[in-house]
């Protein structure tokens, strides 16, 4: 061959995320440790993702190590050049059909390449089990990562069960007012959950609901394969102990943000390949050097979630009320339909103590001694690099597994306030107020600071996470 031999004997893993930022991330994450212990990475993004990575980073985001390339597969929907997430059910429903024959294709490629090493394993997203399907025919082991919360993974395991017990779909849309949602459901290793607490995908009519349908199937395929979870053992530890039983291998490898950032080897610092889909503001960062520590609210909803006009002005003058300084991200796609403008009258009133941009560094962000809550969507990757930094939490869930995050935040990790679906502005100022200073909020304050250190020790030298790590690498990807 081409290589060397030294080349030829390298571990090559091939890297498969869903195509949206919060799978993106995680993955990317992974890709890096892995390259840290040695192994050649294909990182494998969709061709309209691709693109967007362009845009927003520049060629370098995407021009990659000798040993750590990119390459893309198409993910079967119209072409696009808009700059925003595509519709989920869509991306679903497509990856889910028309993604595995490119990716055996680019496979095949791969190997018959002389100047790289040949495909050892693959790892794939937790919802693109077709990965799982391709290693099979390259006779390859493969990890899957699922890259929400492993509460969400055993929610969704249990989304069967409750459409054999005839609870989903729902009879009719009522569900929604009539108190449904409030039944508790009994799941051993998810203690005091209702069905408002399950990944969100349950609350449909439809049988033939994509997102049901599409979740029930992979979370069920995922658990075939060795599975990868972003987590510590003491955060998740119970649910941890469930999952177990159900599958031969789970690993808890996480925080996987913070864990990266730890290994610095000198061919790849952590903040090369930014895998940020959106052009990132880094002036906030020196706006927060001139505030009070523990003095700012940072607002930050995703890359998915969006709202209607009226919530968007609720949220608004709810923060206004509280009279603090805030960082708030405002996607351009964030309103349902048309694009967010906030009230002249508002921007006024907060001018000097509020900063409004479209994305931001996230993690630069919650590391700040200047930020003291996060008014947050729930989802993961946010709540986990908040457990992480220590800062404490104001919930207000959208949609997959953010419901079921805003539970374990509010009750079994009690970091957590959560805002009514329905928000209004006198209920963003009450929370916001006790959670900067009020005796509950300062509980709270002190309870996520104690999950730091926690999260800290889980990825030090000795720590379950750095453990889990080498332990995956010799078990299920046969090396070292």
């Amino acid at each position: 061959m081409g290589s060397s031999s030294t080349g030829s004997t390298k571990p090559h893993a091939a890297f498969l995320p869903f195509p949206a930022q919060g799978h993106i991330n995680p993955l990317m994450q992974l890709a890096k440790l892995l390259h840290s212990r040695g192994f050649h990475i294909t990182f494998v993004n969709s061709e309209f993702n691709h693109r967007r990575l362009i845009r927003s980073s520049g060629e370098d985001a995407v021009k990659g190590l000798p040993d750590f390339r990119f390459e893309t597969i198409p993910d079967g929907l119209p072409p696009s050049d808009s700059d925003a997430t595509q519709s989920i059910p869509d991306l679903c429903n497509s990856t889910q059909r028309t993604c595995l024959a490119p990716f055996l294709e680019l496979l095949s490629k791969l190997n018959s390449s002389p100047e790289l090493p040949p495909v050892t394993c693959i790892v794939a997203d937790g919802i693109m089990s077709f990965g799982a399907k391709a290693a099979g025919v390259i006779k390859v082991p493969c990890v899957q990562l699922w890259t929400s919360s492993p509460a969400s993974f055993l929610g969704y395991l249990h989304y069967k069960e409750l459409v054999q017990r005839g609870i989903v779909p729902f009879k009719d849309e009522h569900y929604i007012s009539d108190g449904t949602l409030e039944m508790p459901i009994d799941i051993p290793g998810m203690p005091d959950m209702r069905l408002k607490d399950f990944p969100s995908f349950i609350r449909t009519t439809d049988p033939n609901d994509i997102m049901l349908n599409f979740v029930m199937e992979e979370s069920q395929e995922c658990l075939k394969s060795s599975i990868i979870f972003n987590t510590f053992d003491e955060l998740d530890k119970q649910v941890l102990q469930v999952l177990a039983d159900k599958s031969p291998n789970i690993y808890a490898i996480g925080p996987l943000a913070s864990l990266s950032r730890s290994i610095n080897t000198p061919e790849i610092q952590h903040n090369w390949f930014n895998s940020s889909l959106w052009k990132e503001d880094t002036s906030c960062i020196q706006w927060l050097n001139t505030k009070e520590p523990n003095s700012v609210v940072y607002v930050n909803y995703g890359s998915i979630t969006v709202m209607s006009n009226h919530h968007l002005k609720e949220f608004a003058w709810g923060l206004a009320n509280t009279k603090y300084p805030f960082l708030w991200v405002v996607r351009p796609d964030i309103v349902i339909g048309e694009s967010a403008v906030l009230p002249k009258a508002f921007t006024e009133e907060t001018k000097g103590r509020g900063f409004i941009t479209s994305w931001c560094p996230q993690q630069q962000v919650l590391s700040h001694p200047a930020v003291g809550l996060f008014l947050t969507h729930c989802g993961w990757n946010s709540l986990l690099e908040a457990v992480s930094e220590g800062v404490p939490l104001v919930c207000w869930p959208f949609f997959a597994d953010q419901q079921t995050n805003c539970r374990y935040s509010c009750t079994a990790w009690d970091i957590a306030m959560e805002i009514n679906p329905d928000v209004k502005r006198e209920e963003v100022q009450t929370l916001v107020t006790e959670m900067m200073e009020g005796d509950n909020g300062q509980r709270k304050r002190q309870k996520a600071m104690e999950w730091k250190k926690k999260a800290e020790a889980a990825i030090s030298t000795g720590g379950s996470s750095l453990a889990n790590f080498d332990r995956m690498i010799k078990e299920t990807l046969r090396h070292g």
